[in-house]
């Protein structure tokens, strides 16, 4: 064992020929600038999408937690919204950018496994016409942030697998805590990862070796304390969410895995991607980086058991795309290293061949993902992603409740309250009720439940906005009655179309009897 947190030589012997290939920096600067411009050029197309509502709602309520999630991405929405305006482009000013340089990572990671100026160029490329990375750069979400950090955490533990320089733990540490500030899902990939270097032998096993890793670990914890803390106190009601994900969604969830993650990469990737695989497991020269895919494999099986979302398992599988972006490249554009001819026959045709696969990838998944479709025809690609749906409607929705505001007579309205049963209605009331005179609106959804109740003086009428039957939220009200229906101009069926808006004339106890009754986490 050598000295200062190095592993023996053993360990980093064979990568030589790794990581030293200069970084393309101009051309995979590019492809990430091609990607910012795109999304620059759509992101308010469409509108605000019913998480960004709600992050946008939390970040005026700062805190070391939420019932839902940690304090990272509210406190992001709040930035960039101060930054750059409180509109769409404002808001996902930050995804951009935090996409953009997924896409840059991602041809570093290759760097990392070998891949030389045409591998890291195609490994960028692969990770800007993904529909993953498309799909959440054009929204703010917590997985737009996951991937950027899981994405740096591959980057980093591919470095100290290569050198052996256990001192990376600590950074490795520091980051996994700043993702678990974002959200808990980090705790996925270190349970695989781990294990995986474990498995693959004892050059491998050497990097867990002495106390680096520890400390690594305790500086996650330190870093994450504040929420950690906020959780406990709370009761960890993540736990609670994370449980109602998996019993209502986990057999879906569980069905659709394997398809989802050939769609999130993209079909075109899917080549590209088994060589990674088949580089890893076979090839000599990285054989250090044999966790990567082992790690992958052990992730997708936790996600299958705990019925996690299938998305949940793209950032490694981004990684083991660059793994296979070498051998490609390789093939269609470089020499051997040996200073041979080109390998393989009809390289010039399967070049063409592969930009151009690359072009159909980007523009089908930008088709999916993006705000290219008129609204109106969102039902075509709502199917495979519903995302795109739930962009739409949401002002036409406070119109309605306005409807139903106006119907309360003006000596009632003091005591009267605006009350929306999930967290997406109640975002977008507080996002536009002003411009129609709207009071604060409640709900008991999420963290929304954690900002009331209405004071128990609330005696008066209630305007009531629900997507769906909802027999239990309108069991806390009496005399309900339909005065007006959203409608969001579009024909697009998403949750909220043709959602009742109802006025009923109080409660059937004080708010705060009422408030426990009216909690829902999913």
């Amino acid at each position: 064992m050598g000295t200062g947190g190095r592993a023996s030589t053993a360990a980093a012997g064979p990568a030589a020929p790794t990581g030293s290939a200069r970084f393309a920096v101009g051309p995979v600067l590019g492809v990430a600038a091609g990607f910012a411009a795109v999304q620059a050029a759509l992101v308010g197309r469409y509108g605000f999408h019913r998480d960004e509502l709600y992050f946008m709602a939390a970040g005026r309520h700062l805190a070391w937690g939420y019932v839902d999630q940690p304090p990272l991405t509210p406190l992001l929405a709040r930035l960039s919204t101060a930054a750059f305006g409180d509109g769409p482009a404002g808001l996902r000013a930050v995804a951009v950018l935090l996409c953009a340089a997924t896409v840059v990572l991602t041809a570093f990671a290759a760097r990392e496994l070998g891949a030389r100026r045409a591998g890291q160029v195609l490994a960028a490329a692969g990770a800007a016409v993904s529909a993953m990375v498309l799909a959440v750069g054009h929204l703010l979400s917590t997985a737009g942030f996951d991937l950027f950090v899981w994405t740096v955490l591959g980057v980093l533990v591919l470095r100290l697998l290569r050198t052996g320089e256990r001192r990376w733990w600590l950074a490795v540490g520091a980051v996994a805590g700043v993702a678990l500030l974002n959200k808990d899902l980090v705790l996925l990939p270190a349970a695989s990862l781990l294990p995986a270097i474990a498995f693959c032998g004892p050059d491998s096993r050497a990097v867990l070796r002495g106390w680096w890793l520890p400390a690594g670990a305790l500086l996650a914890l330190l870093v994450a304390a504040p929420n950690l803390v906020w959780e406990a106190a709370h009761g960890w009601p993540q736990l609670t969410v994370a449980s109602g994900i998996s019993g209502q969604d986990g057999l879906t969830n569980r069905l659709t895995f394997v398809p989802m993650q050939l769609l999130y990469l993209s079909p075109v990737l899917v080549p590209v991607w088994l060589a990674g695989f088949r580089r890893l497991r076979d090839d000599e020269r990285v054989r250090w980086a044999r966790p990567l895919g082992y790690g992958y494999l052990v992730l997708c099986a936790l996600v299958l058991v705990l019925g996690g979302k299938p998305y949940y398992a793209l950032p490694p599988l981004l990684l083991v795309m660059a793994a296979g972006c070498q051998p490609v490249a390789e093939r269609l554009w470089e020499r051997r290293a040996d200073g041979g001819e080109e390998t393989g026959g009809g390289t010039r045709r399967t070049r063409v061949r592969l930009v151009g696969l690359l072009l159909v990838a980007a523009l089908a998944d930008s088709l999916i993902t993006l705000p290219v479709l008129a609204p109106a025809q969102l039902s075509v690609v709502s199917v495979l992603y519903p995302e795109a749906a739930e962009q739409v409607g949401w002002p036409e929705l406070t119109a309605a409740v306005a409807a139903g505001w106006a119907a309360v007579p003006p000596e009632q309205r003091g005591r009267a309250v605006v009350f929306a049963a999930d967290y997406g209605e109640a975002g977008a009331l507080v996002r536009y009720g002003a411009r129609y005179g709207l009071p604060t609106p409640y709900s008991g959804h999420m963290s929304f439940y954690d900002w009331g109740p209405p004071p128990d003086s609330a005696t008066g009428p209630v305007v009531l906005v629900h997507p769906e039957a909802y027999p239990e939220v309108e069991r806390a009200f009496t005399g309900c009655r339909r005065v007006a229906e959203v409608d969001n101009g579009h024909g697009l069926a998403n949750e909220e179309q043709h959602a009742p808006v109802l006025l009923c004339t109080g409660t059937v106890a004080p708010w705060s009897h009422l408030w426990p009754r009216l909690r829902h986490f999913y």
